[in-house]
């Protein structure tokens, strides 16, 4: 059997990675109580895969942990997904939809409402796999979710992200490198539209020792810690290279990282949060 457990932030997006999933054939339950977990996968019949919504709304969340062992002891392969965004975009979410926050009250504001779940959630978002949501839509999102759920996850998987610093840091990287020092393609009016991914901005900045060395530096950084982190069991390791806009500089590099670590034999995942893509690699020749 394998079971998704979704958890998160209020209006991070679970109730849509919920329902992709539910389109993607796993049979879906919202808001379970942690207690419920051993019994609700033996009940459900001939299903293969479940997926379950957890947050600080259910029910006994401290059992969660015991349960989530004890279902991995009987062979369920157990997920672990987690989503989050950024203290303005969940302010701007909760205004738009004038839902109200489940812990807030006539003693809180809504951004110390939203504080306080993150504190009462980060031991679980220790133990998962991370999804900033904060500046991408409900369709990429869709999108990485199906991809979270049909990756191999024995193992590390090495995840390369692309972002643009004026959208954002993502709050999801465990390494973070700024490449805004380098020559940018943007200023070149026939590239400013393409991105990264196509040729003629590779050709671009393949033509500056500058790219050269700072891919050599980032990929000796990550092939020297790499086996660190997967001594100490690590699912995911996120890695996030930012430019200025998103679009080109961030992509090349992430691009180039991942066929490298690809040629290693390592699983690698690559997304480019501005262009809302999800995939494995590499170079367009189209213009």
């Amino acid at each position: 059997m394998q079971l998704v457990i979704i958890s998160g932030l209020s209006g991070s997006g679970k109730s849509v990675a919920l329902r992709a999933l539910e389109d993607s054939g796993y049979y879906c339950i919202d808001n379970l109580p942690a207690t419920l977990l051993p019994q609700i996968t033996s009940h459900i019949g001939q299903q293969q895969r479940l997926a379950v919504s957890v947050d600080t709304r259910s029910a006994a969340l401290e059992a969660l942990y015991d349960n989530i062992a004890h279902l991995r002891a009987q062979g369920v392969a157990v997920q672990l997904l987690y989503l989050e965004s950024n203290v303005e975009t969940l302010v701007k979410r909760f205004s738009e939809t004038r839902r109200r926050h489940p812990l807030s009250n006539e003693h809180t504001t809504l951004a110390e409402s939203i504080v306080r779940e993150r504190h009462m959630l980060e031991q679980l978002a220790e133990h998962s796999h991370r999804l900033d949501t904060s500046d991408i839509s409900a369709n990429t999102l869709r999108s990485w979710v199906r991809s979270f759920v049909s990756h191999d996850h024995s193992g590390l998987t090495l995840l390369f992200a692309s972002f643009g610093f004026k959208h954002g840091i993502p709050l999801d990287a465990d390494y973070v490198f700024d490449v805004r020092c380098l020559p940018n393609p943007y200023y070149d009016p026939a590239l400013r539209p393409l991105t990264g991914r196509d040729l003629p901005v590779a050709e671009f900045l393949q033509q500056h020792a500058a790219v050269d060395r700072m891919y050599e530096d980032i990929q000796q950084f990550i092939s020297r810690w790499l086996p660190s982190f997967v001594h100490d069991h690590r699912s995911y390791l996120t890695v996030a290279v930012g430019c200025t806009g998103g679009q080109h500089r961030s992509v090349y590099l992430v691009e180039k990282l991942a066929a490298h670590f690809q040629q290693q034999q390592q699983k690698v995942l690559v997304r480019h949060r501005q262009l809302g893509e999800v995939h494995d690699s590499m170079y367009r020749t189209n213009k």
